[in-house]
Parts: C-alpha cells; structure tokens; sequence
C-alpha cells in the first residue's frame, strides 16, 4: 500500500500545481481589459480622463478630457527605464508630427522622482507635457505595470491603440497614420 500512496501522492501535487500555473496563465495580468476591448474594436474611453494631474514643468495641471478633440499619444515613462531611453526620439518624433496635426504627446512619470522625470527630459530634449502621476492612479487606471507602455487616444477621447512594451517607429508611424486619417 506504501508503495501506491507515496507515488500517488507525488503525482496529485504535481497535478495541482500545473493546475495551480494554467490559471495564474490564464487570468495573467490586471490589462487585460483595456487590451481585449481595444483589440476587439470596441474603443473604451480614457480611463481617469477627468482627474486632473499637475504639470511635471510647471505649476499647473492637465487632464486627458481638456484635450479632447486632438489626437493624444500618451507615454508612461520614468528616467531610470532603458526602455524609454530607448523610446524617447521616437516619442519626440511623434509629438512634433503629432503637433503639426494639431495633437500632442503627454508623458506621464511612471514611479519616478520629479528631478529624475525632469533630468530625463532635458537630457532627451523632449518638449511635450509631461504629469506627475505621484500616486499612480493614473498608471493603475490605464493597467500599467511597467515602463514603456504608450497609448493612442482619439479627437473623440477614446483608447484605439496601445503598446504595452518598446516603441518601434513604423508601428508609431502606421497607427498615427490610421488615427489622424479617421480624425481628418
């Protein structure tokens, strides 16, 4: 009887546990919302988009509903994140093409200091406005986890495209492509 109980045991943990793993798979991640209703189309709207934030460069404040209208490029970033360093041309690349369109990128710190935040935009150059998301309610709202996560929102204030990870231009390129045409 020995001999049965002790391997049978072994054998119901092991499928326990790969029980245990399939579910942590399958319910993986707190995003999975906002990028299953933009994935299928149904364009939700921008999470929070009436909280106001303060202006990491000055002292007044910003929220995604005062820029509905415009096409918004929002870029959750911190300056200790290689993968923003990264993304940062990109980002620049795409307010100065958004702001030609009469839309805009709003960078948003993602667990970072202020100092940090700001050291990293002079250092890039980048010259769009930035909010100090302090608490991160923000972040949380939008699903973020980490840095870099990028999210398009339409004139109509709507989330139509996200990037949960690095920027790549041509991506930058073909979504603003898509949303300034429909915006147009």
């Amino acid at each position: 009887m020995r001999r049965i109980a002790l391997p049978g045991l072994i054998t119901l943990i092991a499928v326990a546990l790969l029980a245990l793993l399939a579910f942590g798979v399958a319910n993986d991640g707190t995003n999975s919302s906002l990028d299953a209703e933009v994935t299928s189309g149904h364009f939700p709207e921008a999470p929070t988009a009436h909280v106001s934030l303060p202006l990491l460069t000055s002292s007044g404040s910003e929220s995604l509903a005062s820029l509905r209208g415009h096409v918004v490029m929002v870029s959750f970033f911190a300056g200790w994140c290689d993968g923003c360093q990264a993304d940062a041309g990109v980002v620049e690349s795409a307010e100065r093409r958004l702001e030609k369109a009469g839309g805009t990128v709003i960078g948003v710190t993602y667990d970072d200091s202020s100092s940090d935040a700001l050291s990293y935009m002079r250092y890039y150059h980048l010259s769009f406005p930035v909010l100090h998301d302090a608490n991160g309610n923000l972040a949380s709202a939008f699903g973020v986890d980490g840095v870099p996560e990028t999210f398009i929102i339409n004139a109509q204030g709507k989330v139509v495209a996200l990037r949960r990870y690095q920027l790549v231009q041509a991506w930058v390129n073909k979504t603003l492509d898509r949303v300034l045409a429909r915006a147009a």
